[in-house]
Parts: structure tokens; sequence; C-alpha cells
């Protein structure tokens, strides 16, 4: 440090002749050397950039193997669809009703005095379900009986005496104007004989009302009075239970008015089925028995019932259950259900094209076979539905299909490039 601060020294004190030609020799070696090593720092500086940039590039997918930088092909399971004859099958949600479904009423005034049934259980047409207070009714019998029998003494003695004037007047020993008379009595006692035994038979009429019986065979309701209630007839009072007959047991649904054409003019034909919670038949023997001959201007549905045999009372009023409708055949393909992707311009599948590569394709469908759907249009024969993984598919993506449960084909591998020469590197 010394040596150099007295070179400067000497250096910057001036000079003359050779000496100061020394020091300008100096200075100008001093800064060749300075210029050289600023040059070998910029090259290294090229250098090490050089091989990161180089490193980078075989990290990058193109040396993997994927040509011109895309993604690898995405494994996919796909279905090869074929037209084949399926019926034209169409389901809904309908609801149990009775066949027949009355409301048990008292018709004459009294005090329920018995109950003869069990509530929910099955009873048969013509059972007694009440018994009502018979006296005042048994009272209005005789009554009746009485009334009646007083007009036919009556109408003896009119009869009796008709007969005498007959004989009077034929002879002049009367006068016409008596035996007339006469003649109207007997037919006034005629007539009161013939009120006597209307009001007899109302009378037995209203004491047979008094059993309250069962008009149908069925299941009877819950009793809504109870013994000793007092019930009025032609009132909300007369109500005492329900009575439902639920076989033959009819069940209520509908079809929106599309899917309503496309049996219409075969309803007569077609089968009505009810199915479990798993697709499987519950019942088969159903027909339709009631169509609507309107369509419901809110929900744009038509009213369709179908009757089915109920022996062993399966099925209840009220219980919800699923109608499947069988009117003929049509042409058409079967996609599972989890292929086909709702969209804002209808219903959608993915294909699997021969190049490799997805792509979207509008479909029509019309309704579901079990798991799959029925697919009317917008498929060809052989076409390869794709099954599975359509959430991380785009239009012109890679795919590398294959059958449910075979394993997806091998990606294809680019060619492996000859490396650069060492004069290159």
């Amino acid at each position: 440090m010394t040596a150099g601060i007295a070179y400067n020294s000497a250096f910057l004190r001036p000079h003359s002749g050779p000496s100061l030609r020394m020091n300008f020799r100096l200075l100008a070696e001093k800064r060749a050397h300075g210029t050289g090593a600023r040059t070998r720092q910029l090259l290294c500086a090229s250098l090490v950039i050089f091989l990161f940039a180089c490193s980078k590039q075989e990290a990058s997918p193109t040396a993997k193997g994927a040509p011109g930088g895309a993604p690898p092909a995405m494994p996919v399971t796909i279905k090869r669809v074929e037209s084949q004859r399926v019926p034209i099958a169409l389901e809904a949600v309908g609801r149990a009703e009775g066949s027949r479904e009355v409301e048990i009423r008292a018709r004459v005034t009294g005090i329920v005095e018995k109950r003869l049934y069990a509530e929910g259980e099955p009873v048969n047409a013509g059972a007694v379900l009440f018994v009502i207070d018979r006296a005042p009714y048994e009272i209005a019998v005789a009554q009746a009986n009485a009334a009646l029998a007083q007009e036919r003494a009556r109408q003896e003695q009119a009869q009796r005496e008709t007969g005498r004037l007959k004989s009077l007047a034929s002879s002049k020993a009367i006068s016409q104007r008596e035996y007339d008379e006469a003649l109207s009595t007997l037919k006034q006692s005629t007539a009161a004989i013939e009120g006597a035994q209307a009001r007899l038979a109302e009378a037995e009429l209203n004491l047979s009302y008094t059993n309250v019986k069962a008009p149908i065979g069925g299941i009877a309701g819950r009793a809504l009075r109870s013994e000793g209630s007092l019930v009025t007839a032609n009132t909300e009072s007369s109500l005492l239970t329900s009575l439902t007959q639920v076989n033959p047991v009819w069940v209520r649904f509908s079809l929106a008015e599309p899917d309503f054409q496309r049996i219409r003019g075969a309803e007569k034909r077609a089968q009505v089925r009810l199915l479990n919670d798993n697709g499987s038949a519950a019942a088969s023997n159903g027909r339709l028995n009631f169509t609507g001959s309107t369509v419901d201007p809110k929900l744009g549905t038509v009213q369709l019932r179908a009757e089915f045999e109920n022996p062993s009372l399966k099925w209840l009023p009220g219980q919800f259950a699923k109608v499947r409708i069988i009117a003929g055949e049509q042409q058409a393909f079967l996609v599972p259900q989890a292929a086909v992707v709702q969209m804002e311009q209808g219903r959608m599948v993915w294909i699997a094209e021969a190049d490799g590569k997805a792509t979207l394709r509008p479909v029509q469908t019309a309704n579901w076979i079990g798991s799959d759907w029925i697919v009317t249009g917008g498929l060809k024969p052989g076409d390869a539905v794709i099954v599975d993984n359509l959430m991380k598919l785009r239009p012109g993506a890679l795919v590398q299909p294959h059958a449910p449960g075979a394993a997806p084909a091998a990606p294809p591998v680019a060619p492996k490039s000859d490396p650069p020469p060492a004069a290159a590197r």
C-alpha cells in the first residue's frame, strides 16, 4: 500500500523529458489491463445465461415427449352406441286413490248406540257399521200402521154405504146427489188409504236407516262419531266415517303435452306398470281407464288414470308410486345417463373422434329406460360416447379412449433426437 502511494505520488509529480513519457506509457498499459478484465466478466455472464436457458429447455414438455408442447392425452371410458329397437316408454310419478270412495252418513236423526266395525279393516258391502237409537222410529211405524188400519175401516164403511145407496138410486128412492156423495166418500177413503200406506213405508224406511250399512266393500276409515253422540240428518254432524274400495286401485298422474302426443291414439293398447324404488316392476297388470281431454294451461300437462288389481292391498290411497307407460317401439340409441350433459343449448354428449380428439355434439332425447337415456337424434352407429371425466374435457382435447373395465392405451411417444455434436455444445 505504501509503495502504491509512493508510486502515485511520483506519478503525480510534474516531470519533464523521459520521465514524463514513462508515466504516460504506464497509464496506457493500466487502462488496457482494466478493459480486458471487464470483457472477460461479460463473457462469463453470457455463458451462465446460455447454460441456464439450455437446462430450462431440457425440462420443457417438448423434451418429455409431448409434441408441440401440448398436454398429454386424457384417458376416458367410451361406449360405442348402435341403433336398436327400444320401447316407447314414459315415466311419471302418480298418486294412488280408491276406485270408489264414499262418505258414510246418518240418514236419520238420533243417538249413536253402537259401532260394529273395526277402524281401518276391510268390510263387506251391506255390513252394518253403526246402529242409531231405533225406539222413536219403531213408534212411528206403529202409528203409521194404526193410521192405515183406520183408513181401511173408513173405506169399508164407504163401500157398504155406496152399495146400499146404489139400489135406492136405481129405484129413484133417493136423489142422484146422495148417491154421488157416497161415491166421492168411497174414493176419498181409497186415497186416504194410499196416503197412510206411504206414511207407513216412510216410517219403515226411517227405521231401516237406524242401521247404517256399508254401500260398498272396502277399507273402513276412522269413526268420526262415538257411541252416545247425537247425529242430525242432512247436517255436517251426520258424517260418521268413510269407506274406500282399494281393489282395484286407481293411480292418477300427469304427462307433459309433448310426451302425451307420443302415445296419443295408442293409450287403449298401452301397458302400464308400477315400479319399485330400484326400477323393477311391482305391478304389470295396469290399464289406462281415463285420459284427459284438455291440457292444463298453467302446467302444460294432461291428466291420466290407470287401474291396477290390488288383492293384497299393497297400494293404499294417497301413496305415491312411479308409473311407466309402454306404447309401442321406436328406433333409437341407449346412452348412459352420466354421459348426457345438460347445457343452455340443450342436452349434449362428448364424442371421441377417430383423430383422438374430443368433440361436443348435441342430441335429442326421449326419456329414460333404467339407467340409460333414449337418444332419438344426433348420433350415428358406432359413435364412441365418452362416459367419464366429462368435467375435464374441452373441445379438441386429446383423449385416450378405452372400453369399460379395460386399461387405457399407452400415449404416443415422440422419437428421441440425436445429441448435438461436441462442437455445437
